[in-house]
C-alpha cells in the first residue's frame, strides 16, 4: 500500500506533485491545519504530515496520529511541533534548514543598511512632505567591523556578503574551527572580544537554554558604544527591555529586528524608539524561499516514506538515499544484536557500550546506535523505534558509549554490543555476510557462526558430554524442527552455549524440560524481526 501524506498548510502545487511523482498518495487541504478538531479527527489515516507554521502539531494531535511516521516543516522553525511528544511516539520531525538561508541572510544585510542609514524613518518623513536632510545622518558600512554571533548556514552567508561589502568580520561560534574561519575569511573570537570590537552585531543562532538572552543587560554593557544590533534569528536572543534602555541612553545607536520575544508582536519595548527598524518576521518571505522549502520538504518526506532516507531530521540521525541500501542490512543487524541482549537480560541495565570494528566504524554509526537501542528496549516497550529509543535510554540514566576502531579480525567489519547490569556483563557480536543477512559471531566471548531466524532458542550450560543429543532428542520429541544449530564453549568443562534456529515458537513446557537438565542454566526463547 502506498504511503499517504496530508498537506495541511499552503504548499505549492509543484511540491504536491513531487509526492505523487514519488508514489505517495497526497491529500492537499491547506486550510485544515487551522481547524485542530478536524485535524485530530483525520490525522490517524496518514503516514506523513506536511506543514508550514499554521498547523500546530500538539501532543493531543500526536496521540491521535496512530499511523504517523514523519512530520515535515517547510521552513527552519519547528516551534509549532511538540518534538518531545513526537519523539516518544517514534515520529520523525524534519525541517528545511537550507531552503531559506540566502533569503534570511539577505534580510539581515538589508536591515543592516536600513539601520545604518535610517531608511524607514527617512522614507516616512519624505512621504509626509518633509525634507529633513540634516536629520537623517547615517554611517558607512565600508571599513566597519561586523560581529556575527553564529557562523552556521545563515551566519556564514552573512559573513560572505559582509566581506564583499568591504567590512571586517569577527565571528563567535563554539563550533567554528580555526581552519573554517580562515577559509571564510573571518576572525574567530570569543564573545567578549566581539562585543568590544563590533560596530554592528548580527545574530544567527538557534534558541536554546545557552543562547536565550545572549544579549542581556550585562552583555549590552560590554558592547562598543554606538553599536547597532540586528536580529533575524529568534526572538528572545536579545533582552528587548534592556536593549531599549541601552538605546535611550545612547550606548546603542540603533537596532533592526525581524523577530520578537512574543509573536505576533503587537507591542515591544523597542517600538517607537529612534533608529529602530522592525519587520514582521520576513526573513524567509521571498517567493524563491517559499517555493524552495516547499519543494525540499516534499522531497525529504517522499524519500523517507519510499526509500527510508532521512535528511534534516530534528530527532533522528540522517541517512542519505545513497547510503540507505548499504546501511539497511547493518541496521537490521544492529536491531538483532539489541533484541538478543534485551531478551536475555532481566536486570536493569546500567551501561551500554557499542563497538564498531572495521567497515562499520566508517558507517553512519548514529543510525546504527539508534537501531541497537531500539532492539534492546523492544522486549519491554513494544512500539519503540529508532527515534524514541535514544530518548528512553537517556531518560533512564543509562550510560551509553561508542567505540570505533580499524579492522582487527577476520571479518571486514562487525558490531559488538556489551551491556552491564548490577551483577553481570553480557556481550554479543555480529556481522553481515555478502548475502545481506545478519549473523551472530560471538556471544559471551565465545566464538560461533549462527544464522539469525525469526524463532530461536538460546541455551547456556556447563560443558558436559551428551548435551547435543539431549537437546536434539528433547526438541524432536516435542515436534520442534531445528533449522540450524550452533554450539560454542570457552574451555572444556567450562561455560558453553547453544543457539538454535527453529521453525516456530517453542512451548514453555518444552523449555522447562530443557532447563530440567542439571547442566542447563538457561533455555531462553528468542524472536527477531528479520524481514
Amino acid at each position: 500500500m502506498a504511503p499517504r501524506v496530508l498537506v495541511s498548510d499552503e504548499l505549492s502545487e509543484t511540491a504536491v506533485q513531487i509526492f505523487r511523482d514519488r508514489g505517495v498518495e497526497v491529500d492537499f487541504e491547506p486550510q485544515l491545519g487551522k481547524d485542530k478538531d478536524r485535524l485530530l479527527e483525520v490525522i490517524g489515516k496518514y503516514d506523513g504530515l506536511a506543514i508550514r507554521s499554521a498547523t500546530k502539531v500538539t501532543e493531543k494531535i500526536i496521540e491521535g496520529a496512530t499511523n504517523l511516521k514523519v512530520v515535515g516543516r517547510a521552513g527552519i522553525g519547528v516551534d509549532n511541533v511538540d518534538i518531545p511528544a513526537a519523539s516518544r511516539r517514534g515520529i520523525i520531525v524534519m525541517n528545511t534548514p537550507f531552503g531559506n538561508s540566502i533569503t534570511t541572510a539577505e534580510h539581515a544585510i538589508a536591515l543592516m543598511f536600513a539601520v545604518a542609514r535610517q531608511l524607514p524613518a527617512a522614507d516616512t518623513s519624505t512621504q509626509a512632505g518633509k525634507w529633513e536632510k540634516s536629520k537623517f545622518m547615517g554611517v558607512e558600512i565600508t571599513g566597519k567591523t561586523l560581529g556575527v554571533i553564529g557562523a552556521g548556514n545563515i551566519g556564514s552567508i552573512v559573513c560572505a556578503r559582509a566581506i564583499g561589502l568591504k567590512m571586517h568580520v569577527v565571528a563567535y561560534d563554539p563550533f567554528l574551527s580555526k581552519e573554517r574561519a580562515e577559509e571564510m575569511g573571518v576572525t574567530k573570537v570569543e564573545l567578549e572580544e566581539l562585543f568590544a570590537r563590533a560596530d554592528f552585531i548580527t545574530l544567527h543562532v538557534p534558541m536554546t537554554d545557552k543562547t536565550r538572552g545572549i544579549l542581556n543587560k550585562e552583555a549590552l554593557a560590554k558592547t562598543k558604544p554606538g553599536v547597532r544590533i540586528i536580529n533575524c534569528a529568534r526572538g528572545g536572543l536579545v533582552d528587548e527591555a534592556a536593549l531599549a534602555e541601552a538605546i535611550k541612553s545612547g550606548h546603542v545607536a540603533g537596532a533592526a529586528f525581524d523577530v520578537f520575544e512574543v509573536e505576533p508582536a503587537k507591542e515591544s519595548p523597542l517600538f517607537g524608539l529612534p533608529n529602530v527598524v522592525c519587520t514582521p518576521h520576513l526573513g524567509a518571505s521571498t517567493t524563491e524561499a517559499q517555493e524552495n522549502v516547499a519543494l525540499q520538504v516534499a522531497e525529504q518526506m517522499a524519500d523517507y516514506l519510499v526509500k527510508g532516507a532521512v535528511s534534516n531530521a530534528i530527532n533522528m540521525p540522517s541517512i542519505t538515499a545513497e547510503e540507505a541500501p548499504i546501511l539497511k542490512p547493518f541496521i537490521r543487524l544492529a536491531d538483532v544484536l539489541g533484541a538478543f541482549v534485551g531478551q536475555v537480560t532481566e536486570e536493569p541495565i546500567k551501561e551500554i557500550e557499542i563497538l564498531y570494528d572495521g567497515i562499520t566504524a566508517n558507517m553512519n554509526t548514529r543510525a546504527l546506535t539508534s537501531a541497537v537501542l531500539a532492539g534492546l528496549i523492544r522486549p519491554q516497550v513494544a512500539d519503540v523505534n529508532m527515534v524514541s529509543a535514544p530518548i528512553m535510554i537517556k531518560e533512564k540514566g543509562i550510560v551509553l558509549s561508542e567505540v570505533k576502531r580499524d579492522k582487527t579480525g577476520v571479518f571486514d567489519g562487525y558490531i559488538k554490543l556489551t551491556v552491564t547490569t548490577e551483577s553481570m556483563t553480557r556481550s554479543v557480536a555480529g556481522t553481515v555476510f555478502s548475502d545481506g543477512k545478519p549473523r551472530f559471531i560471538q556471544i559471551k566471548g565465545i566464538n560461533l557462526d549462527a544464522d539469525v531466524g525469526s524463532h530461536m532458542i538460546y541455551i547456556t550450560n556447563t560443558d558436559v558430554p551428551g548435551m547435543i543429543g539431549f537437546i536434539g532428542t528433547t526438541l524432536g520429541a516435542a515436534g520442534v524442527n531445528i533449522a540450524n544449530f550452533q554450539l560454542g564453549r570457552d574451555k572444556q568443562g567450562g561455560d558453553a552455549i547453544a543457539l538454535l534456529y527453529v521453525d516456530g515458537k517453542v512451548d514453555d513446557a518444552v523449555l522447562a524440560e530443557l532447563t530440567a537438565h542439571q547442566a542447563v542454566r538457561q533455555a531462553k526463547p528468542l524472536t527477531f524481526n528479520i524481514d
